[in-house]
């Protein structure tokens, strides 16, 4: 059973950076589409980036230029670098995983992953 464990969040003022970490159980990464989503109070899920097996990333439209996923496959952890922080981005956020060599044009779909970790919370003031 793969275990994902994030960290990394804390808070920052608007326009720093945070690099979150999520740490997976067996050799997972290399094999999985890996993702991040960010949930906000009162809001829905929504996914913020993913990386396949072969390193091809996808983003969502409202952190593309400012957020980078990258992994790495010896440490087993996918990486969330965000950089030029808003307020907006302010959230839990989350590491999920699937067991697929793509990540797809569903990517941003929340259903398609059963693998989550416990989140950690990324607090950006102004």
């Amino acid at each position: 059973q793969v275990h994902l464990v994030e960290s990394g969040g804390g808070s920052v003022q608007a326009g720093g950076s945070l690099r979150l970490s999520c740490a997976a159980s067996g050799d997972v990464i290399s094999r999985y589409c890996m993702a991040w989503f960010r949930q906000a109070p009162g809001k829905e899920r929504e996914g913020v980036a993913a990386i396949d097996r072969v390193l091809s990333a996808n983003y969502a439209d409202s952190v593309k230029g400012r957020f980078t996923i990258s992994k790495d496959h010896a440490k087993n952890i996918v990486y969330l670098q965000m950089n030029s922080l808003k307020p907006e981005d302010t959230a839990m956020y989350y590491c999920a995983a699937v067991s697929s060599w793509a990540c797809g044009r569903g990517w941003q779909g929340e259903y398609e992953y059963p693998t989550w970790g416990q989140g950690t919370q990324v607090t950006v003031s102004s």
